[in-house]
């Protein structure tokens, strides 16, 4: 099933009562729970102090099934225009397959191109293939920024 047939996903802003059903998605993902950095993400997220607030959720039958989280910048990193990333972006694997990824993405685009915003941008492991797929499938492409890293040797 590549696209939502039945009960499509309500999408609102996030809310912080949303951090368990984030934190349960996540470690369906990664393994491992992160409490603590995903209270952290979420606590920026919503900070409208700090930028304009664009964090999502997918809901069905008010399920958090779904979230993206990410920042708007202006001029940060010595970059003119105004950016934004996705850092955090997660769906329940029982929901996978069933187009809620896309329905975030495209909700989370609109509400940035509403604001001004140039261009999104986000960071994927090399080895995450699926999560390359999906960005290269909804017209991501490499940047003309690099990620440098350097080992810190102990």
């Amino acid at each position: 099933m590549n696209a939502i047939q039945h009960n499509p996903p309500d999408i609102r802003p996030i809310r912080s009562e949303d951090l368990r059903a984030i934190v349960d998605i996540d470690g369906k993902h990664t393994g491992i729970t992160r409490p603590d950095y995903l209270k952290k993400k979420l606590t920026e997220a919503l900070d409208a102090s700090q930028g304009l607030v664009t964090s999502l959720v997918a809901e069905i039958d008010g399920k958090v099934v779904g979230f993206v989280m990410g920042k708007v910048f202006v001029g940060e990193f010595g970059i003119p225009e105004t950016i934004a990333t996705i850092d955090t972006i997660g769906v329940d694997p029982e929901f996978a397959g069933r187009g809620v990824a896309k329905v975030l993405l495209d909700e989370y685009l609109t509400h940035l191109s509403a604001a001004g915003v140039e261009s999104v941008q986000t960071l994927v492991s090399w080895e995450n293939w699926s999560l390359l797929r999906f960005f290269s499938s909804n017209r991501f492409a490499p940047s003309k920024t690099v990620n440098l890293e350097r080992k810190i040797a102990p």
